[in-house]
């Protein structure tokens, strides 16, 4: 039998490996669900034996704590910015002067994806990921360590025999996890990120690390320094050496004899760029060894050995032959201009996004109108703007059911799109599917993106009910899909069953009702029947239940598919009542708490669950209605708030006390 100590290293070896292989190198060897056996296993020891636990162990990527805020932190070397070259002449001008500085000394050029992202410099001590600060002004950047650590294709463990190195990159976010980004933010109402680099940018500067976990990030790296310099001669051997050591990095690059070779590398990407999963806007080229790079200089804002070279806008004006209407993942119903087909650099395009009805209704736009579109890298071109009104111009109506399964069409007060409420729409099915069997709603581990794309393509399930009715000889029949792989997720769903009520309320999907307002509804009314008949004044009833939420659940209980989704998990077995256990008449009655920083023993949830348990509510944020704060280690500006407006704050033993008491 293995000690603990070799079973967590060979763990976490494994780990790191099987990281790489998929984030990196996208070459997976094993199936999301034995990986994260691999993960369970080594949390579990890392749990029984707290001394063997390191910072940068595959388990630690996602758990720093909220921020107050981010730390100014100065850069080893200055992160310029490149000059760009907007045209061919340009970049042969550039080429030009590069000559002439270095003489007759022959040179080669590295050609490299420029992409759409944010810079970060990443620090490793001693082989261990420590810091990672943003390129803010260049000289002075943020430190955004907790949230670079959730990025999975950025090592925390390098085997490198130097005491300290840096690593430079572009901090991104694919197309898949932009548009998903998107589609979840209007499903909750919020404005969408208007193009990837924005995504990207802002999910690295959040004070939630899980939040920025969620976003799926990516990181290719570019340079490799030690003490502000770089560590080997040409740029060339700093990619391969970053590649070997374990860092992504972008494979689409050239080593170029002259400027005519770079030129038909930047062809060559201004052609492909929409084939690749990301956003590029340009070409970066670089003089490849590191003396001449040093001979070249700099001048004042950019180095004199490298540039930009940055494609042309993709515009063209044509005509709005008419507007139909797609229904996403989360059942937000989109209008796309069906166009007169025009070549955009070398594409015809025929449709274009035009997001939601105030878009439509801020561009003056009608059908039979001339507008202007632009390929901004998305799958579906944008409009831009009018160009000029047509002359047969007609106005665009909504349709009031949906055109994927005729289920109605809501508008909620204040929000810009409209949705389609039928849970099992086949047009947000699989994002419906996700979400039921996440591990905070009803935990049915194994049933990942991957397998619900099978599922739901092969049409083994047309409902999230159908989860229920799968059996081993249906999941065998899937790619990568073992007998022993396929029987512990049908365990996992069998286990789902016994989730109580407001895990079964959130796994409905139903808008405005998460965690937190499922358990308010199952103690309010005791039983999914009873939320189900209840009317919009009844449901206001329950706790923290506006006029918004409650709009959202009577529709979603009077539409009829939604209907027939709740009989059929109700014949499966699920749990459709509930017993109480917060307390109305315990010592906590009528009191209010928040919780902030980390105690001692007890977790957020166990703490939460105590005072629940007693009669009281736990509240996220401190106001004059606040009657504790439970402040922990690491307490920020919550505990400074409670001080200001004189509340009194707990300690851990304070709590329990007052429980016991």
């Amino acid at each position: 039998m293995k000690d603990p100590a070799s079973e967590v290293e060979e763990l976490r070896n494994q780990l790191r490996r099987h990281e790489h292989l998929y984030y990196v190198l996208d070459q997976p060897e094993i199936s999301d669900a034995e990986y994260d056996a691999l993960m369970r296993r080594l949390q579990q020891l890392e749990t029984e034996h707290p001394e063997l636990l390191t910072a940068n162990s595959p388990t630690q990527r996602v758990g720093g704590k909220p921020r107050e805020g981010f730390v100014k932190v100065r850069h080893s070397a200055q992160m310029l910015s490149l000059d760009n070259a907007l045209n061919e002449g340009e970049l042969r001008d550039f080429d030009r002067r590069v000559r002439e500085l270095l003489g007759d000394a022959p040179f080669r050029y590295v050609a490299e994806l420029k992409m759409d992202g944010l810079s970060m410099a990443v620090h490793y001590r001693r082989g261990q990921f420590e810091q990672a600060v943003t390129r803010g002004d260049g000289t002075t950047g943020e430190d955004v360590t907790e949230n670079a650590r959730t990025i999975r294709s950025l090592p925390l463990h390098v085997n490198n025999s130097l005491a300290a190195f840096e690593v430079r990159g572009e901090t991104v976010m694919n197309r898949r996890a932009f548009e998903r980004l998107n589609a979840e933010r209007e499903e909750r109402g919020l404005s969408r990120f208007a193009n990837p680099r924005n995504a990207a940018a802002g999910s690295l500067r959040l004070l939630e690390p899980q939040i920025t976990a969620s976003r799926r990030l990516d990181y290719y790296s570019y340079s490799l320094l030690g003490e502000g310099r770089p560590l080997f001669p040409s740029h060339w051997e700093s990619l391969d050496e970053l590649a070997r050591l374990g860092f992504k990095v972008n494979n689409h690059r050239k080593l170029c004899a002259d400027v005519e070779e770079a030129l038909a590398f930047c062809a060559q990407w201004e052609a492909g760029r929409d084939g690749l999963p990301y956003e590029i806007d340009g070409v970066v080229l670089k003089v490849d060894s590191v003396d001449q790079q040093g001979q070249l200089g700099y001048t004042a804002k950019a180095p004199r050995w490298a540039i930009a070279y940055k494609y042309p806008a993709r515009q063209a004006v044509t005509t709005v032959e008419d507007i139909e209407v797609q229904v996403g993942r989360t059942g937000a119903l989109t209008p796309v201009a069906r166009l007169k087909p025009v070549e955009v650099s070398g594409v015809t395009v025929s449709r274009a996004t035009l997001h939601n009805e105030d878009e439509i209704e801020r561009l003056g736009l009608q059908i039979g109108d001339a507008v202007v579109i632009e390929r901004s890298g998305d799958v579906i071109p944008k409009v831009v703007r009018v160009h000029s009104q047509g002359s047969y111009r007609r106005p665009f109506q909504f349709p009031a059911e949906c055109p994927v399964c005729g289920g109605k069409v809501v508008r909620a007060e204040g929000e810009a799109a409209r949705r389609c409420i039928n849970t099992n729409c086949k047009a947000r099915l699989k994002e419906s599917i996700l979400h039921f069997a996440a591990r905070s709603v009803m935990n049915i581990d194994g049933v990942g993106e991957a397998l619900v794309d099978q599922l739901v393509d092969r049409g083994l399930v047309e409902s999230v009910a159908d989860l229920y009715s799968l059996t081993l000889e249906k999941l065998m029949t899937l790619e990568r899909m073992g007998k022993k792989s396929a029987g512990n997720i049908l365990r996992n769903i069998e286990a789902s069953k016994q989730s109580l009520l407001p895990r079964v309320l959130n796994a409905l999907g139903i808008r405005f009702v998460g965690e937190r307002t499922a358990v308010f509804l199952a103690e309010a009314f005791g039983s999914l029947d009873r939320i189900a008949q209840a009317d919009g004044e009844e449901l206001q009833a329950a706790e923290e239940v506006g006029p918004k939420v409650a709009e959202s659940v009577f529709l979603f209980f009077r539409e009829p598919r939604n209907q027939e989704l709740i009989r059929r998990l109700r014949e499966a077995g699920l749990q459709f009542t509930y017993q109480v256990t917060r307390s109305k008449a315990g010592p906590f009655r009528g009191r209010t708490f928040v919780l902030t920083g980390t105690l001692p023993n007890l977790t957020r949830e166990e703490a939460t669950r105590l005072i629940e348990t007693a009669g009281g509510k736990v509240s996220t944020s401190v106001s004059k209605k606040t009657s504790y704060v439970v402040a922990g280690k690491d307490a920020g500006s919550k505990l400074q708030k409670a001080e200001e407006l004189g509340i009194a704050v707990l300690g851990e033993d304070d709590l329990l006390r007052l429980i016991e008491g």
